[in-house]
């Protein structure tokens, strides 16, 4: 029989830093904690979970960001989902919440980088989901069958048809059994003339500190202006990193692109255990010439390898195959460094009380 409780941290095994504590730390205007499932003594299952809450009311939004971290197969525990989430959305309930959303953290399809390129040669496809997958996990449709059963539902509305707060696509590079070489002759041809480039026009990549944050925010804020995104102050970043740091010294990272002493390009890389994550990129129109982002990421790239991670994930991909939607750049880019691209089945929903939750879709689809 499992038991709910507050209170116990995940370990270095988690699978996604948004599910750090740091990371509710982190988040202004939500309140956090950390939930754990037990057997007996034994804790099994965790969720870091933020709550928002409504104004003037005692009801609130709970969410799990890329989670919870349960054993959604039963393959470690044999318990049925049910026996997870049933006495979770009670455990909710009971804090006030009027809807909880989760992202499951299980890949259902993969798409290899040679996959995409065809697709888009061949032009008969608009989007990613449209292709049909390297890889796809037959588990995965029964699981998200037992979840509708259990009362859970894809949000729909917004531009895109559905409302998630986290990316549903990633891509990502695996690293075990990996060396430089290997990784590098699996780059598609224009990322290694890139480097090369950016080698001899002395571009130098530098793992740099907090105090160089506002070097990074320049170019975050060149960024949003071209890309049309709303950008988040230098304080967030500041604020992000002795956070960050409290947890672990080395769970976050800065790299810069320099040349001739000016970046041109940036990152900040979130560890833990054997995963890194880009979580934050950037880079400026000058000096694009001299190829920094194609030297900041085979940096990092090495870096990764040589610290013994098993994954380089460069985080949210749109899945629209059309070069000329805004989007399209992005996963060129990423999909030079050869890997794949991931699918998750999105965030879902469990309307805890329907009339707040109904009002709450109306709100999201009108922002």
């Amino acid at each position: 029989m499992l038991g709910l409780a507050a209170g116990p941290r995940p370990d270095s095994g988690a699978v996604s830093f948004l599910q750090c504590p740091a990371w509710g730390d982190l988040k202004e205007g939500w309140r956090s904690e950390s939930v754990g499932w037990f057997n007996g003594s034994e804790l099994v299952g965790t969720a870091l979970v933020l709550y928002r809450a409504l104004p003037r009311t005692r009801h609130c939004l709970a969410y799990v960001p890329e989670g919870p971290l349960i054993d959604w197969y039963g393959e470690r525990t044999s318990y049925p989902l049910g026996d997870w989430l049933l006495p979770f959305a009670a455990y909710l309930r009971g804090r006030g919440a009027f809807t909880a959303k989760i992202g499951p953290r299980i890949v259902t399809r993969t798409w290899s980088a040679d996959t995409i390129k065809r697709a888009v040669a061949d032009g008969g496809h608009n989007r990613l989901g449209d292709i049909p997958a390297d890889t796809c996990d037959p588990r995965a449709e029964h699981l998200l069958d037992e979840l509708r059963a259990l009362g859970w539902h894809r949000p729909r509305g917004g531009a895109e048809g559905c409302r998630d707060f986290q990316p549903r696509y990633h891509y990502r590079l695996a690293l075990s059994g990996r060396d430089e070489g290997q990784l590098l002759a699996g780059f598609n041809q224009q990322w290694r003339r890139n480097i090369r480039v950016a080698e001899r026009a002395l571009v130098d990549v530098v793992r740099a500190g907090a105090g160089e944050l506002p070097e990074f925010h320049r170019l975050y804020l060149e960024t949003a202006v071209r890309d049309g995104f709303t950008p988040r102050p230098l304080e967030h970043f500041q604020r992000m990193f002795r956070v960050f740091a409290r947890e672990d010294a080395d769970r976050i990272r800065l790299y810069l692109a320099r040349r001739d002493g000016r970046a041109l390009a940036a990152a900040t890389v979130v560890r833990l255990g054997p995963y890194a994550w880009c979580s934050h990129g950037a880079s400026a129109a000058e000096g694009r010439e001299a190829r920094p982002s194609n030297a900041l990421h085979w940096r990092i790239v090495r870096d990764c390898l040589s610290d013994g991670m098993r994954v380089y994930d460069l985080r949210g991909i749109g899945d629209t195959l059309d070069p000329a939607h805004h989007l399209f750049g992005l996963l060129r880019f990423k999909t030079g460094l050869g890997g794949e691209a991931v699918e998750y089945p999105g965030e879902w929903d469990l309307p805890i009380n329907g009339a707040l939750h109904r009002a709450f879709q109306v709100y999201l689809a009108r922002r």
